[in-house]
Parts: C-alpha cells; sequence; structure tokens
C-alpha cells in the first residue's frame, strides 16, 4: 500500500501522466478513469513506450515546470515565513503535488487543442472532404464493429487486380487520420476504400460526411466498445449511420453476424459462410495452409483460394468477389486477387519459430465474434496439442461478466488441451466458464502477459500450436 502510494513521488511520474494522456489518444475522460483506477504508477508503462511527438514532448516540459513551480513555492514559504506554522503549507504543498500535477496538465492539454489543435485539424479535414468530393473515384465505406481493417485490405488486395485503388494504412480510421491520408491522393484513383472507426455515437455519420461513400459494407455489431456506448442499440445505431448516409446505394451486410442480420434492410446484399447476394459457396475448407472455396451462380463457377486462415474469412472474401465483379473486374482478375490475400500482422496471423512450435497471433482481435470464430479454427486443427493464451476483453461494459464465462465454454467444448490465463478483472470469468462447462485441460496462470510470454518456450514442443487471443493495453492492467 505504501509502496504504491510513493510510486506517485517516483522521478518519473510526469513522463507517466503525459504517457497516460498520449495512450488515451489525448481524451481526457478516458485519462481520468485510468488515473483513478490506479495503484502503481511505476506499472504504467509496460505494454508500450512514451511516443517523442511534439505535442508529448511539450506537455512533458510543461509538466515538469509546473512540478519545479511547486516546489520552488513551498521552499519560497519556508524561506518567508517565520511564523510557527510555516511548515504545514510547504508540507500539504509536497505532498498534494502529484495530484496537482496530473489534474493540472490537463489544462494546458485544453489551451493546445482550443488554440492550435482544432484550427489545424479543422483546415485539413475541410480540404480532404473538399478534395473528396471532386474526386471520380468509386468510394466504399466499411463500418462495423469487428473485422473492418481486414475487409479493408482484402477489398483492396482483390480490386488491384484490375482497378487503381487506394485505402488509408494502418488503423487510420479517424477524421483527422482519414484526412492525413486524402492529403496523398494523385487524383488518378479509380477505388478509395475506407475504414470507418466508431466509438460514440455519431462518429460513422461524421466519418460518412467526410468520405461521401457510394457503397458500403456493415461487417457486424457487437459488444466491443460497449463500456464508451453504454448499450448495444445505441452501437446498432452508430454502425448502421452508414446505411442511413447510403439510402438506396449498394451496402452489404454480414449476415452470419446476428445484430447486423436483424437490423438489415431491404435491398441490402447479404454475405456468410453459404452465400454472397445471389452467389452460393461450396466446397468451404479451412487448415493452417488457408481457406478454399467454390462460388457458384447460374453454371457459372469461380474456384477461390487464400492465404486466410478460418471459415470466418470466408464471407468477407466471397463478399469481396461480389463486389470486385460488379465493379467489371474478370473471374481471373478475382481469382488472382483473393490468392493474393494472406494474414495481415497480429489477425490469426500464422509464425513457426525454430522449435517447430507455431504461433497464431491474434493480439489485435478483441471482440467476441472473433473469438468464437478462432476458437472454433483451434478446434478444427487435429493431430497437435493446442494452447489458447489470453488476458480476456476490454470495453465489454455489462456484458464483461457473461462474455467471459461464455469464453470459457466455448474453450471447454472445443477440447483445447491447455488454457493459459492472465489475471486481472475478467479471466476468472473464463476459469469459471471452463468449469462450468466441465473442461478437462491444463488451465495456467500467470501474472502478467510478459511472464507468459517469457516462459511459453518452455511450455511448448515441436508441433504445437498456440493462440494468443487480445492484447490489453497498459489502460487496461
Amino acid at each position: 500500500m505504501i509502496k504504491n502510494w510513493l510510486s506517485r513521488y517516483n522521478l518519473r511520474y510526469p513522463r507517466f501522466l503525459v504517457y497516460m494522456l498520449q495512450a488515451s489518444e489525448y481524451n481526457i475522460r478516458d485519462y481520468l478513469v485510468w488515473y483513478h483506477k490506479t495503484k502503481n504508477f511505476t506499472r504504467v508503462e509496460q505494454r508500450k513506450r512514451f511516443v517523442r511527438t511534439a505535442k508529448g514532448l511539450l506537455l512533458l516540459v510543461i509538466a515538469w515546470a509546473f512540478l519545479f513551480f511547486l516546489i520552488g513555492t513551498a521552499i519560497s514559504i519556508l524561506w518567508i515565513n517565520t511564523s510557527s506554522l510555516k511548515y504545514i503549507f510547504p508540507f500539504l504543498i509536497v505532498l498534494f503535488s502529484p495530484y496537482f500535477l496530473a489534474y493540472g496538465i490537463i489544462i494546458p492539454l485544453l489551451v493546445i487543442r482550443i488554440i492550435i489543435q482544432w484550427p489545424v485539424e479543422y483546415l485539413i479535414i475541410s480540404k480532404a472532404k473538399q478534395k473528396l468530393k471532386t474526386h471520380t473515384a468509386v468510394k466504399i465505406g466499411i463500418a462495423g464493429s469487428f473485422g473492418k481493417t481486414t475487409m479493408r485490405e482484402i477489398l483492396k488486395t482483390v480490386l488491384s487486380e484490375g482497378k487503381k485503388v487506394a485505402a488509408p494504412p494502418h488503423s487510420y480510421n479517424t477524421l483527422l487520420g482519414i484526412s492525413q491520408f486524402v492529403k496523398t491522393l494523385k487524383g488518378d484513383e479509380e477505388i478509395l476504400v475506407f475504414e470507418l472507426g466508431e466509438y460514440y455515437p455519431g462518429d460513422v455519420q461524421k466519418l460518412c460526411d467526410l468520405v461521401q461513400p457510394n457503397m458500403g459494407v456493415i461487417t457486424g455489431v457487437n459488444e466491443a466498445h460497449l463500456q464508451k456506448f453504454k448499450s448495444l442499440e445505441r452501437t446498432v445505431k452508430t454502425i448502421y449511420e452508414l446505411a442511413d448516409y447510403l439510402g438506396e446505394k449498394p451496402i452489404y451486410v454480414n449476415g452470419e453476424n446476428e445484430l447486423a442480420r436483424k437490423n438489415a434492410r431491404s435491398g441490402h446484399i447479404m454475405y456468410d459462410c453459404g452465400h454472397v447476394g445471389d452467389w452460393k459457396i461450396e466446397n468451404p475448407k479451412t487448415d493452417l495452409t488457408g481457406t478454399s472455396f467454390t462460388l457458384t451462380k447460374n453454371g457459372a463457377k469461380l474456384e477461390l483460394k487464400s492465404a486466410l486462415l478460418g471459415l470466418h474469412q470466408i464471407g468477407p472474401l466471397a463478399a469481396s468477389a461480389e463486389i470486385a465483379l460488379n465493379l467489371g473486374l474478370s473471374f481471373d482478375q478475382v481469382r488472382d486477387g483473393i490468392s493474393k490475400t494472406i494474414p495481415f500482422d497480429h489477425r490469426l496471423e500464422p509464425k513457426t519459430d525454430t522449435t517447430g512450435v507455431i504461433t497464431l497471433d491474434d493480439s489485435y482481435n478483441g471482440n467476441p465474434d472473433g473469438v468464437k470464430a478462432v476458437i472454433a479454427f483451434l478446434a478444427s486443427l487435429k493431430d497437435c496439442r493446442r494452447f489458447y493464451v489470453t488476458p480476456g476483453l476490454v470495453e465489454m461494459g455489462l456484458r464483461t461478466e457473461k462474455i467471459h464465462k461464455q469464453i470459457g465454454k466455448q474453450l471447454a467444448e472445443a477440447n483445447i488441451e491447455k488454457v493459459i490465463l492472465i489475471k486481472n478483472s475478467v479471466t476468472s470469468h473464463i476459469e469459471q466458464g471452463l468449469k462450468e462447462k466441465g473442461y478437462k485441460g491444463e488451465v495456467i496462470w500467470f501474472d502478467d502477459a510478459l511472464a507468459a510470454f517469457a516462459a511459453l518456450p518452455l511450455l511448448t514442443v515441436k508441433g504445437d500450436v498456440m493462440l494468443l487471443q487480445n492484447d490489453w493495453p497498459d489502460q487496461y492492467q
């Protein structure tokens, strides 16, 4: 207890505060929530590190200047005051200085935001909106609680076989991120593919106003970011702002996801592992080498093979194939494009180490539908010992316990041999779900993810398959 309290007087404390702001994307509400629940500040900067951006460095300089001001004030009072109570105020200033600093750093952040950041961002976004307004490319918007980046990358890969395609890199799915990307466009692109990020109601509508899509994809709706949305109804409404914007224009909806399917409207094109639009999907197969299936319609047949893993990828792959055909690509171009789709970074990405252990890196997958899909894929693998490693999911709100118990039950039903859990506020629910389903494998606990990763090479042998599911950022530790 005393050690945790004293961590606020660590010399790196100002850096920890700025890092917390940075990792919270300078969202004051998220920063304060993180700050209030943090006990030991020496454990704040663990998973990632402070990035030396101009904004971050400026705030760090201000934090140190404010800290020196507080110390200087305390010394001045001691120097000037001659009363018998002269030690009380300096003591209180030093005692509460960590809290003065933690809350005081918000003031310069607000000043920077109002005077510099907002005007600059407004200009950048306005220029991007005008540029997109006159751009002749087909603009595809992708919204959903999960699977947006995967769908974006599949579409970009497939459509590039016959068209000049551009899409923002990484997770550039905000107003500013997309606007920065738009500055790089040359103007001769034929198709633009945008991932529309959502964290609060109205986000997708704002992004539609910027991107001005004339085609859309809704990948699904679930509890991802439920902590921010508060209810699934608000999540559905926000994601379907894309459908509201598009109106009668083409929009593809993931029929495998219950909430997306239930909220689909007349004219929406449904896709799942059995069909996409009028195309039927036959002979679906998946293993560690990839996924294959056949599209058939009115005697036409298109056999497709992708390096992506899991039957849950068939729906997005098939939807991308149909979109490509509708935009004028040939069968051969679609076939070649699908064959070039490969696992994306940290999304069921297979890696084999020198000892012959296969790791499936799914650390960027933090939603219930994704978890269910990868457990099903892991269950389909035979003649190997399977490990499932997870710290659980974040931002599940009031459904946290139910969702994590369900994960435990899914793991038990899949007969996964080893379940490795990282101790935190949610993984005990996974253990409870395992027990309720009579799990007969082994549960191994670790205090943190770094300790687990260090121990895994000692627990695995050649031929083992190890799935790394999700990764908790520092603010959720």
